[in-house]
Protein backbone atom coordinates (compact mmCIF):
# COMPACT_ATOMS: atom_id res chain seq x y z
CA UNK A 1 0.00 0.00 0.00
CA UNK A 2 0.93 3.62 -0.52
CA UNK A 3 -0.31 6.24 1.89
CA UNK A 4 -0.65 9.87 0.90
CA UNK A 5 -1.31 12.68 3.34
CA UNK A 6 -1.96 16.22 2.19
CA UNK A 7 -1.45 19.32 4.28
CA UNK A 8 -1.13 23.07 3.92
CA UNK A 9 -4.58 24.01 2.74
CA UNK A 10 -6.36 27.03 4.08
CA UNK A 11 -7.95 30.37 3.34
CA UNK A 12 -6.15 32.90 1.18
CA UNK A 13 -7.13 36.12 -0.56
CA UNK A 14 -7.28 36.38 -4.33
CA UNK A 15 -3.84 37.12 -5.70
CA UNK A 16 -2.16 35.43 -2.79
CA UNK A 17 -0.10 32.27 -2.54
CA UNK A 18 -0.33 28.94 -0.80
CA UNK A 19 1.72 25.75 -0.80
CA UNK A 20 0.19 22.36 -0.22
CA UNK A 21 2.24 19.28 0.58
CA UNK A 22 1.82 15.55 0.09
CA UNK A 23 3.79 13.13 2.24
CA UNK A 24 4.20 9.65 0.80
CA UNK A 25 4.72 6.52 2.87
CA UNK A 26 4.45 2.77 2.43
CA UNK A 27 5.55 1.14 -0.81
CA UNK A 28 6.84 4.31 -2.36
CA UNK A 29 8.37 2.37 -5.22
CA UNK A 30 4.86 1.90 -6.53
CA UNK A 31 4.49 5.62 -7.16
CA UNK A 32 6.54 6.53 -10.21
CA UNK A 33 4.34 9.54 -10.86
CA UNK A 34 2.77 11.95 -8.41
CA UNK A 35 -0.08 14.23 -9.31
CA UNK A 36 -2.39 16.85 -7.92
CA UNK A 37 -6.08 16.92 -8.70
CA UNK A 38 -8.77 19.24 -7.42
CA UNK A 39 -12.50 19.08 -7.04
CA UNK A 40 -14.81 22.02 -6.52
CA UNK A 41 -18.40 21.64 -5.28
CA UNK A 42 -20.64 20.38 -8.04
CA UNK A 43 -17.76 19.73 -10.40
CA UNK A 44 -15.74 16.73 -11.50
CA UNK A 45 -12.32 16.04 -10.12
CA UNK A 46 -9.82 17.58 -12.51
CA UNK A 47 -6.13 17.18 -13.19
CA UNK A 48 -3.90 20.01 -11.99
CA UNK A 49 -0.26 18.93 -12.23
CA UNK A 50 2.03 15.90 -12.19
CA UNK A 51 5.68 15.12 -11.65
CA UNK A 52 7.89 12.07 -12.09
CA UNK A 53 9.99 10.98 -9.14
CA UNK A 54 13.07 10.04 -11.12
CA UNK A 55 13.49 12.80 -13.65
CA UNK A 56 11.32 15.52 -12.19
CA UNK A 57 9.43 16.07 -15.43
CA UNK A 58 6.41 18.26 -14.84
CA UNK A 59 3.02 18.55 -16.48
CA UNK A 60 0.29 21.12 -15.94
CA UNK A 61 -3.28 21.79 -16.78
CA UNK A 62 -3.72 24.83 -18.99
CA UNK A 63 -5.75 26.55 -16.29
CA UNK A 64 -2.85 26.66 -13.84
CA UNK A 65 0.23 26.78 -16.06
CA UNK A 66 2.34 29.79 -15.17
CA UNK A 67 0.75 30.15 -11.75
CA UNK A 68 1.26 26.76 -10.09
CA UNK A 69 4.50 24.84 -9.68
CA UNK A 70 4.78 21.19 -8.72
CA UNK A 71 7.99 19.94 -7.16
CA UNK A 72 9.30 17.04 -5.14
CA UNK A 73 11.83 16.33 -2.43
CA UNK A 74 12.93 12.74 -2.98
CA UNK A 75 14.73 12.53 0.36
CA UNK A 76 11.59 13.54 2.22
CA UNK A 77 9.20 11.59 0.01
CA UNK A 78 7.19 14.75 -0.31
CA UNK A 79 5.52 16.45 -3.25
CA UNK A 80 4.56 20.11 -3.20
CA UNK A 81 2.21 22.31 -5.13
CA UNK A 82 3.10 25.99 -4.96
CA UNK A 83 0.08 28.05 -5.92
CA UNK A 84 0.58 31.70 -6.82
CA UNK A 85 -1.76 34.38 -8.13
CA UNK A 86 -4.68 32.45 -6.73
CA UNK A 87 -8.15 33.08 -8.07
CA UNK A 88 -11.55 32.35 -6.51
CA UNK A 89 -12.06 29.66 -9.15
CA UNK A 90 -9.08 27.80 -7.68
CA UNK A 91 -11.20 27.07 -4.62
CA UNK A 92 -11.46 23.31 -4.28
CA UNK A 93 -10.37 20.29 -2.33
CA UNK A 94 -6.91 19.43 -3.55
CA UNK A 95 -5.99 15.76 -3.74
CA UNK A 96 -2.63 14.09 -4.05
CA UNK A 97 -2.42 10.97 -6.20
CA UNK A 98 0.20 8.34 -7.00
CA UNK A 99 0.50 5.96 -9.91
CA UNK A 100 2.86 3.90 -11.97
CA UNK A 101 2.44 5.89 -15.16
CA UNK A 102 1.69 9.45 -16.15
CA UNK A 103 -1.95 10.14 -16.73
CA UNK A 104 -4.41 13.01 -16.78
CA UNK A 105 -7.53 11.23 -15.63
CA UNK A 106 -8.70 10.03 -12.25
CA UNK A 107 -8.55 6.37 -13.25
CA UNK A 108 -4.86 6.69 -14.17
CA UNK A 109 -3.89 6.77 -10.50
CA UNK A 110 -3.93 4.00 -7.94
CA UNK A 111 -3.58 5.82 -4.63
CA UNK A 112 -5.19 8.94 -3.25
CA UNK A 113 -4.92 11.16 -0.23
CA UNK A 114 -7.85 12.50 1.74
CA UNK A 115 -7.56 15.98 0.30
CA UNK A 116 -6.95 19.42 1.72
CA UNK A 117 -9.30 22.37 1.36
CA UNK A 118 -8.08 25.48 -0.42
CA UNK A 119 -10.39 28.48 -0.31
CA UNK A 120 -9.63 31.67 -2.22
CA UNK A 121 -11.66 34.69 -1.21
CA UNK A 122 -12.35 37.73 -3.36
Amino acid sequence: QVQLVESGGGLVQAGGSLRVSCEVSGRTWSSNVMAWFRQAPGKEREFVAAITWRGGSTFYADSVKGRFTISRDNAKNTVYLQMNSLKPEDTAVYYCAAGLRLGYARYDYDYWGQGTQVTVSS
